[in-house]
């Protein structure tokens, strides 16, 4: 170290005592560090005995649900196939109302939770009942929705059917309808209401009902049934699980109730926070010893730190000077920037050799504001020399320099070369307008392969009719009626075909569709008809979905379209390869809230989840002959008319993608 970096008397002195502080405070970081090791092991400690405790509740919980909910299921699914064998009992015998008395009175007698069996004709009236032939939920016979009449219809399909839960005389309540066929014919169906308070009665055991709050919940967390031995409060310790039969959303849950507290535990922790208590004050007596020792080494600290924040600064420029202006400190990056040696700096008052003398007036003003304290926070720029006579743009940053009583001593300036900013800047002017051809050439891409995809339909419509043409003009056996139809269905594929480059073109621009009062259903039902003979083609068959009452919408329909047509010809394509009972194209249309939604749903393999990430990527494609650009450009139509499109995974197989349109756009 030369004597220029070190302008100060008596380094030596502050070096060695600057050792002395760095030990002190290596000394006392350990002993922190160590104390602070030990509480963070002990309270780990703790923490975990807590979670393995836990952990084995909550095991032995799911253990417990999991074999109640089989319990319940197979008690359920039991009486189900006794009830199916009633049915097939009744088709058989002559004496039906005998045999149904004597089954009904068995199965009423063992299964308390069954509060009623019904037996009911084609016409879903009570034949024969016990205890009473009255039909359940009394009051609902009128409604257009008739539950018993609903689900009597669904059984008739074969199997049993389960209603949702509903609150009768007896609490929440459910039904089991059983079809009844005679040779092939459906004759009928027995009905069995459950009530679900009496089946948590009399399934969950006692020792079940100590340990645990049982619960049955609706879909919404409304409780429906539930059966409990403890009057304590329940702990967030549950476990749900879906109650199917008969499903609807029901749930069960069960919840631990808080066991005693561990009188170990607690008394180890109070022990811990006593312990970990005394080390600290024992820490912060030693810390005031150090603290005085540390007190007289406080100036030669600030002094270090004040070296060394300037000789870290590598490509900052630090210049330090006293209330008079006289430099007294500067960094090797400032003597490189400006060329002089610290010798010819250190001590000099202004004007400074580095000052332009072009700027001299305005630089000896900001060094007098500097000096008032009047220096901007945002910094200032400002043209300084360097020896050799060359000019750079500094920018210059200035500080109060406060030493370690808390007195200003001086300022401290921080001084960048922003001059190869500067030329960069102007570099970036220039190529802006470069920018801007490069832009046009990415919109005719984008036209090009948007044309490429969209016009296919169209145009392979146009040379579908031309052909028929030419084959009724060779054949002869035509009429001007017939070739007068198929020119004016060729000449609306021509006229589509141009509304589509013309939309697309002005799309592409960034201008402004023509946006018109739109039916939906009208731009599906010109999709579907347009698509239609490609997807019998594949053995697809398309089924429209619309709601009655629909508003209309401001869109541009060409372009919406254009959309339906890639999403649906994606589905058949999907579907090209399945089975021919799974070839169901399915567009539905509805009103949620303020927004029209549509459904384009296939069933064919689906879209794995990795790749359902970046199905909307530009030029991604899962086909061998894709270009990537469809589903992007669909998304980007969507949300110009400032809706959405997303794809979720379809429950039956396959996918379905979402498109929502705002129905009142400002």
């Amino acid at each position: 170290m030369n004597e220029a970096s070190l302008p100060y008397p008596g380094d030596r002195r502050r070096a060695a005592a600057l050792k002395w502080s760095r030990w002190s405070t290596w000394y006392l970081s350990l002993l922190k560090v160590a104390v602070g090791l030990l509480l963070v092991l002990l309270i780990a400690l703790l923490w975990l005995l807590q979670r393995n405790e836990i952990d084995e509740q909550r095991s032995t919980l799911i253990a417990d649900v999991l074999w109640l909910e089989q319990s319940l299921r197979f008690h359920i699914e039991g009486h189900a196939d006794q009830l199916q064998q009633l049915a097939l009992d009744l088709a058989r015998t002559k004496s039906q109302h005998e045999l149904f008395d004597l089954r009904a009175r068995h199965i009423l007698k063992n299964n308390p939770e069954i509060r009623q069996l019904l037996w009911l004709d084609e016409a879903s009236r009570a034949v024969y009942g016990m205890p009473t032939p009255s039909l359940p939920r009394v009051g609902q016979e009128a409604l257009a929705e008739n539950p018993v009449k609903r689900s009597v219809e669904l059984a008739r399909l074969g199997k049993p059917i389960y209603s949702d839960a509903y609150q009768g005389s007896d609490g929440a309540q459910f039904e089991v309808y059983v079809p009844i066929f005679n040779a092939g014919h459906y004759r009928g169906t027995l009905l069995a209401v459950y009530s679900l308070t009496a089946l948590l009665t009399q399934q969950v055991p006692w020792w079940f009902a100590e340990k645990y709050q049982v619960r049955i919940v609706d879909g919404n967390g409304s409780p429906l049934a539930s059966k409990s031995r403890v009057d304590a409060s329940p702990t967030t310790l549950s476990y749900p699980v879906t109650l199917d039969p008969p499903g609807y959303g029901m749930v069960l849950q069960v919840t631990a109730y808080r066991g005693a507290g561990n009188v170990a535990q607690t008394l180890i922790a109070t022990l811990i926070i006593i312990l970990a208590a005394a080390v600290f004050w024992s820490l912060w007596a030693v810390r005031g010893l150090i603290k005085r020792r540390l007190a007289a080494e406080q100036a030669l600290r600030s002094e270090y730190a004040f070296r060394k924040a300037m000789e870290d600064s590598l490509w900052v420029g630090m210049r330090a000077r006293d209330l008079d202006g006289r430099v007294t400190y500067a960094n090797p990056a400032f003597l490189q920037m400006v060329g002089f040696s610290a010798a010819e700096l250190i001590g000099r008052e202004p004007p400074m050799p580095y000052w332009a003398p072009e700027e001299m007036e305005r630089t000896l003003l900001l060094h007098n504001k500097v000096l008032e304290g009047n220096a901007p926070l945002e910094g200032f720029e400002i043209r300084l020399m360097r020896k050799d006579g060359s000019r750079f743009d500094a920018l210059i940053y200035e500080a109060p320099l406060i030493d370690a009583d808390g007195t200003q001593s001086g300022w401290m300036g921080s001084i960048i070369d922003v001059t190869a900013r500067k030329e960069a800047e102007e570099v970036a002017r220039q190529q802006q307008e470069k920018l801007q051809v490069t832009a046009r050439l990415v919109t005719m891409g984008e036209m090009a392969s948007t044309l490429a995809h969209e016009l296919n339909q169209p145009l392979a419509a146009i040379t579908s009719y031309n052909a028929g043409c030419l084959n009724k003009l060779a054949s002869g056996n035509y009429s001007a009626a017939q070739l007068t139809e198929a020119l004016e269905k060729l000449a609306v594929q021509a006229q589509r075909a141009g509304r589509i480059i013309r939309r697309v073109h002005d799309f592409v621009r960034k201008s402004e569709p023509r946006l018109a009062p739109c039916d939906l259903a009208e731009v599906i039902d010109d999709s579907i008809g347009f698509i239609e003979g490609a997807a019998k083609s594949r053995g697809v068959r398309i089924v429209r979905e619309i709601q009655g009452m629909r508003p209309q919408l401001m869109a541009d329909q060409v372009m919406l379209q254009q959309v339906l047509l890639n999403l649906m010809r994606n589905g058949i394509e999907a579907m090209s390869d399945g089975p021919a009972d799974r070839r169901r194209l399915t567009v539905k249309l509805g009103q949620l809230d303020n927004q029209m939604e549509i459904r384009v749903v296939d069933r064919g393999p689906g879209i794995p989840a990795e790749i359902e990430e970046k199905l909307f990527t530009p030029l991604f494609s899962t086909k061998a002959d894709g270009m990537g650009m469809g589903l992007s450009i669909c998304r980007s139509i969507i949300e110009f008319h400032h809706g959405r499109l997303w794809v979720e995974a379809n429950r039956d197989g396959g996918s379905i993608f979402f498109i929502t349109l705002p129905i009142d756009r400002q």
